[in-house]
Order: structure tokens, then sequence, then C-alpha cells
């Protein structure tokens, strides 16, 4: 398995980033019988395109196989009006999507206070308006240099990737929804690492003021995967 930065060569992608209260499971193919729903979430895809229903029910047969480890038995994954998925009482967790990928993490609430995911295609972003859409000057500025020191990675689309499990992380735990110029990005292209600085937005969590994300990232098997999680103090 070809691995850039973040960790050597992983038994699971996004379980490789992430410490040991929260499980993961992932899957890099769909079944070939779409993954039985609950009748909530047929509900929540009626009229969906068969792709879609594909991973939409692989998703929740991931997560349902991560909660099954926490010892929580099969419950319907719904989700808010934002999209955002709804877990049982006492869960925090995350889910992605790509082609090609799909992965869901979990964690009891006692012990992770935020969890996001995502998954990216490793590929550039389509077109320039979108870079220009999801970062900040100060952001493009680093794109510039990273892309000098190792052009074999797509820094445009690992950023994106970042910006959106930040973005999972935090809506649950303040219900605030993040536009992408609310935070700066930090990539670290040697420890695999980033660190996300909110701007303008800082609730109090746990007593202590949030004003940032730390998390991790890798690059294997033509995928782009970061993950941030807020452990409880």
């Amino acid at each position: 398995m070809p691995v850039i930065a973040g960790t050597s060569v992983a038994t699971t992608l996004v379980g490789s980033l992430l410490p040991t209260p929260i499980i993961t499971a992932e899957t890099f193919t769909d079944p070939p019988l779409p993954a039985p729903l609950f009748p909530a979430e047929e509900k929540l895809i009626t009229g969906a395109a068969a792709g879609r229903r594909r991973e939409f029910g692989t998703c929740r047969a991931c997560a349902r196989q991560a909660l099954e480890r926490l010892g929580i038995p099969p419950v319907a994954i719904l989700r808010d009006p934002h999209g955002a998925p709804l877990w049982p009482s006492g869960v925090v967790g995350s889910l992605t999507h790509c082609a090609g990928y799909r992965a869901a993490a979990v964690a009891r609430a006692a012990d992770v206070a935020a969890l996001g995911i995502d998954a990216e295609p490793h590929a550039p972003l389509r077109h320039s308006t979108v870079l220009e859409r999801v970062t900040i000057p100060e952001e493009r500025k680093q794109l510039a240099a990273l892309s000098a020191c190792r052009p074999d990675i797509r820094w445009d689309r690992l950023l994106f990737a970042v910006k959106e499990s930040i973005y999972k992380a935090w809506y649950p735990l303040t219900e605030v929804v993040l536009d992408f110029d609310d935070s700066v990005v930090a990539i670290h292209p040697h420890s695999g690492t980033f660190k996300a600085r909110m701007l303008g937005r800082n609730p109090i969590v746990n007593g202590v003021r949030l004003s940032t994300f730390h998390g991790r990232w890798l690059i294997a098997e033509g995928l782009v995967v970061t993950a941030a999680a807020l452990r409880r103090p």
C-alpha cells in the first residue's frame, strides 16, 4: 500500500489516524446486494439513483459495524436538516464516502467530544474557482509553497478534505454552520498532521474555549483521508 505521510502501512486508512477510544469500520467496495436499511433510512433516499443508494447503505453498514463494537445494537442512522448524521444517545461519530471508499468512525461521548473524518480522491480540485471558494489568501500562499516542495501531492484537495473533517467535528458540537473562510488551516507536510484555527467563533466546550482543531492526514490507495478528534479532558 503506497502511503505518503501520516503513517507507514496501515491496516485501515481512517483507523490509523484516530486514537484508541474511537472505533472505525471501512470498505473499498459496495456489497453485491444493497445493504439492508431501516424504514426511516429508506425514506431519506426515496427516488435516489442506484449508486447513491449503494453508498448510503454501505456507509450505514459501516456505522452499524462500528457501533456494534461499542456494544450498541443496530439502529437507524438518520440525519438532521443540515445533513449531519444523528447518532444514538451518548455517541459521537462521522461518516465519509467517495468513489471506492466508505468509512465510519464512532466513540463514546464520555471519551471524545467531537469527531470528523473525510475521504476524497487524490486528484486536484476540478476548477480554480472551487479553490478560491474554499480557501483564504493565507492558505493559498501555503498551498503554493507546499506544491513547490512536494508537487506529487494534491495539496488543494487535501486542504479541502481537512476543512470537511473539521466541519464534521465542529457542527454537532456547536450547532453552528461553518463557512470555508471561518477557519485557517496549517498543513504539516512531513508529520502528516494539521492544525485549524477557528476565526471569530470560539464557543466554550467543557469549560475551555474552542479555538483550534488538530488532526492527521494520509494519502494511500489513490485517496486523501483526514481525521480530526477532540478528546474529553
